[in-house]
């Protein structure tokens, strides 16, 4: 007998089709149980490299993917020394982040340990567990601020001052240089990570440096006529009161090495205080030398002794090599605004045939953390450079080699409570510096470094065209207002400096 069905029921057939097919992938999405995995004595092949690290219990989920192409899955179980437990399983190891903070909150003095299992070819692999270490210290900070530019040398593409939630993956734009056309923002400061006080400087046409003070902008006429240049590489003091400057003739050069791209040298330098109350520049005779170039300066915790690296002039280009630089100090009056009477060298890297660049004293008092290299100053460009730890209470100096690469190890700063720093890195590639962290012990010992956590980061990582430089940390997210301050940038009013 044949049966027709009436539309009604056609109908009803219908949605339960179309329901069925919406369920068959929902079905094959969920998590498979991992049976009878093959067990292998090494540990995974992931990405970031995130095996036995260090972390902040506020940071973002350590996300990772595995290293080669080609696997069906990965199951990730991640079980804490002090309870909790987070089971992932797809493409990439994805974390949710309120579980993952929850995790590492109950867990922080105490380890993670992670079980990877690979799928590949219907078969399950599992890899030898690793540990992450959850710091006992806080990390005090919002986030992140860096420039993020495109390696182009002469040519500003896109790029900006940016900024970074570190307890997730979202970054928001400070300022870009789509506000600014042609033009290069850079040499960015906050007050010991803290934005009420922000400064950074404009190159180009419109050049200034900018002053944001609890809310309120100033824009500093590009250089000073007295200085011969404008105001860069800026170093807050403890008190808020004065802001170190260096004031540079730099140039480039472009090597023909297929190792070497590219040099960056100053024709001359010298070193300054500004008082952005009374639009006052402190000099001093002992700072602004004919035959010497002075340059990066940076406060002490205390505020009472200034450094900054020193070098003799150079017939440019052709003896750059000979280029190196020292750390020296000299003592500052916060009361009055006045120099010491002598200078005294602190780290003499030319007896070691080096040169020296980017001194950051930690906020506790304790170190100097500075970049080593072979000549010159710009340590981005240079493979050998390397980072090292000045002790101020015994005086030595170590490298770090628990943190330092082959590549290029550069730009760093401190936290505010001197437990973590961030800095610069071409391990992963070679070509493009990227964003470390470590954290730093009460013995001065540094963990092995860790990528900044990205949602989807092998993807993040291949894809970017740009470098990270000159980060630092921020206690909260920077207020600016880039559209009002691409307006004034634009405009010719400016705040005149005076030279005391």
């Amino acid at each position: 007998m044949r049966h027709i069905l009436k539309p009604e029921k056609l109908v009803v057939l219908a949605k339960l089709v179309i329901l069925g097919l919406l369920v068959i992938p929902f079905l094959t999405g969920c998590t498979s149980q991992v049976v009878n995995p093959t067990k292998v004595n090494q540990l995974p092949k992931i990405y970031p490299d995130y095996i036995g690290v260090t972390i902040p219990a506020e940071i973002a989920p350590l996300n990772f993917n595995w290293v080669e192409d080609g696997i069906d899955g990965m199951d990730v179980v991640v079980k804490g020394s002090k309870g909790g437990e987070l089971h992932v399983q797809g493409d990439e190891a994805a974390f949710d982040i309120a579980d993952w903070h929850a995790l590492a909150q109950q867990n922080k003095g105490g380890q993670l340990t992670f079980t990877v299992c690979i799928m590949k070819d219907g078969q399950w692999t599992q890899y030898k567990d690793f540990i992450v270490t959850v710091s006992p210290y806080a990390l005090d900070e919002w986030g992140l601020t860096y420039r993020r530019i495109a390696p182009s040398y002469e040519v500003f593409s896109k790029m900006g001052l940016y900024q970074r939630d570190l307890s997730n993956f979202n970054e928001y734009p400070i300022i870009e240089n789509t506000q600014v056309p042609g033009m290069c923002v850079n040499c960015h400061s906050a007050h010991q990570t803290d934005p009420q006080q922000f400064v950074f400087h404009v190159r180009g046409g419109h050049g200034a440096t900018m002053f944001q003070i609890d809310g309120q902008r100033e824009w500093l006429k590009a250089s000073n006529e007295q200085l011969g240049g404008s105001m860069v590489y800026p170093y807050w003091h403890p008190s808020g009161k004065y802001c170190a400057f260096s004031t540079n003739q730099t140039r480039q050069a472009f090597h023909v090495t297929p190792n070497e791209r590219i040099e960056v040298f100053d024709l001359s330098s010298d070193v300054f205080v500004y008082n952005p109350a009374t639009h006052e520049i402190l000099t001093d005779s002992l700072l602004q030398t004919k035959d010497w170039s002075e340059n990066s300066p940076v406060f002490s915790s205390d505020g009472r002794t200034l450094y900054y690296m020193t070098c003799k002039q150079q017939e440019y280009p052709a003896h750059y090599k000979d280029e190196k630089y020292n750390l020296c100090k000299i003592s500052f009056d916060p009361e009055t605004g006045k120099f010491g009477e002598k200078v005294d060298t602190v780290f003499n890297a030319v007896a070691m045939g080096k040169s020296l660049t980017w001194p950051r004293p930690s906020y506790d008092g304790k170190y100097i953390l500075f970049t080593l290299m072979d000549y010159g100053y710009f340590s981005i460009w240079h493979e050998e450079s390397e980072q090292w730890l000045l002790d101020l209470q015994t005086g030595e100096a170590r490298e770090l080699k628990e943190i330092n690469s082959p590549k290029a190890d550069s730009y760093h700063n401190w936290n505010v409570n001197s437990h973590w720093i961030v800095f610069t890195s071409r391990r992963d590639d070679g070509y493009y510096s990227r964003l470390y962290l470590t954290s730093v012990d009460d013995q001065g010992h540094f963990s092995k470094p860790f990528l900044l956590p990205q949602r989807h980061p092998k993807a993040y990582y291949e894809e970017s065209v740009y470098s990270f430089n000159t980060p630092d940390f921020t206690k909260t997210k920077v207020d600016f207002d880039a559209y009002k301050a691409g307006r004034e940038i634009s405009s010719d009013k400016r705040v005149e400096t005076k030279v005391k």
